[in-house]
């Protein structure tokens, strides 16, 4: 049993039979809401910012959910939070700043994390302990440790977790991926993902007093603690190794999803990164913004990740997307639909989504979220199976660490132990599979 668990859970027992005897006096309307009567989940919204955007109204436009908190540690965010959700759902839900005070409250069934990357992995352990399901955005983890702890945690919580690789429930990438396992483009071999945005000089960096709306010591939570910088409360964090995984765990987690779900691939024995800084070389952006990876997996299988942040150049025809290749066709699949190709480069079949889902926007978000949110509230209610669990995000997310660590490494070639994904060197196993956490944040031991 994960360290701590015992008490936290007599307490949430005992919370949860004081909240059923309540149930007693209830009106009918009041007594819908519980879990258990019309499969009715009640949901709390961690993050208010870009995601939340996305994820507000597609929550919204599942059937038979109470959003009973939203929780940001910029008060300002939350306050817009809470009345976006009553503009969408018609009844507002409670404001609170601390995650941890949602997580106890035994009346929430589900957790959706949308806040910064360093805290997907605590915010979901947090909520495992408590009795949570989750769905957390990506990446799954801020370092592969991480990722590891939620597939345990997850089979030891026997509870529902999903990342949000929303792809995974588009209908056409669904149909197109099962034709190419049922060999519609003969033998797979090879995938190319990629990523082109045209992102703008950084802001500089100024030390500045935490504003009053800002909770600094939260928002940092499980991050060794740094001085407060004017751009961080914003999309800048990203760009920072104490609170981002760069654009790999930023986008290429959706494509290199797409591409190992399409090879039938897990762990890669070899990973090689080339990133470099290419662009505005002078301001805050701590990290690489141009990426080349190569993959190379068990079985002769590979994969290719073509990432550029500051160069919108249109390298495939696409902003965003996977190619995969086989011995008698390609495909080409993204947020749009797939097309499909013979041998000889003649396409042979396309079909498009007809949705909205954002492609390189700040926050996305469409149906192809509603979707994926949809299926994960329908696997929690015991009704359908997960489109893609916790088990596959982890590890398409430990594709992105592999290629920052090796990029770390100074572009150093990584071999792979491709049973249970670990580093073979023991230097960057010690200095990267995990992280300095802030004391008393620390990942429980499982």
């Amino acid at each position: 049993m994960p360290q701590g668990s015992k008490s936290r859970r007599k307490f949430i027992k005992k919370a949860a039979i004081g909240t059923a005897g309540l149930a007693l006096g209830m009106n009918a309307k009041s007594y819908a809401r519980i879990i258990g009567a019309n499969d009715r989940l009640n949901v709390a919204i961690l993050g208010c910012y870009r995601r939340f955007g996305a994820l507000a109204p597609s929550l919204s436009d599942c059937e038979n959910i109470t959003i009973s908190y939203v929780c940001d540690v910029d008060s300002r965010r939350q306050e817009k939070g809470m009345g976006r959700i009553k503009d969408l759902m018609g009844e507002a839900p409670k404001g609170e700043k601390d995650m941890r005070k949602i997580i106890a409250d035994p009346s929430v069934d589900v957790i959706v994390n949308a806040t910064p990357d360093h805290w997907h992995a605590p915010g979901t352990w947090l909520a495992l302990d408590a009795g949570k399901h989750v769905y957390v955005e990506k990446p799954a983890s801020h370092n592969p440790k991480e990722g590891e702890l939620l597939i345990a945690l997850q089979k030891y919580y026997g509870k529902v977790v999903q990342m949000g690789n929303q792809q995974r429930s588009a209908p056409e990438s669904r149909e197109i991926v099962e034709e190419i396992h049922n060999g519609g483009i003969g033998d797979v071999y090879h995938a190319v993902a990629f990523y082109s945005n045209s992102r703008d000089r950084v802001p500089e960096a100024k030390k500045v007093p935490v504003p009053d709306y800002l909770d600094w010591e939260l928002w940092q939570g499980p991050a060794p603690r740094t001085e407060f910088v004017d751009i961080l409360g914003d999309y800048m964090w990203h760009w920072f190794w104490n609170w981002g995984t760069a654009e790999t765990g930023n986008n290429a987690t959706h494509e290199l999803d797409v591409a190992r779900w399409a090879l039938q691939v897990k762990y890669p024995e070899m990973v090689h990164a080339n990133g470099k800084k290419a662009h505005f070389k002078d301001d805050p952006w701590t990290m690489y913004d141009t990426m080349m990876v190569t993959y190379n997996f068990p079985g002769g299988k590979s994969i290719s990740w073509d990432g550029k942040s500051r160069n919108g150049y249109s390298t495939y025809g696409s902003d965003r997307g996977t190619i995969i290749y086989g011995s008698e066709g390609s495909v080409f699949v993204n947020r749009g639909g797939y097309r499909l190709y013979d041998r000889a480069g003649k396409m042979v079949r396309e079909r498009k989504s007809g949705g909205n889902e954002a492609g390189t926007a700040l926050g996305g978000g469409g149906d192809m979220t509603t979707l994926h949110v949809r299926n994960f509230l329908d696997a929690v209610r015991g009704k359908v199976k997960q489109n893609s669990n916790i088990e596959d995000g982890a590890i398409s997310t430990h594709l992105c660490h592999y290629a920052n660590i090796s990029y770390r490494m100074g572009n150093a070639a990584l071999e792979i132990d491709a049973n249970n994904g670990h580093l073979k060197n023991k230097k960057a196993m010690k200095k990267f599979w995990s992280r300095d956490y802030e004391k008393g944040w620390e990942p429980p031991k499982v």
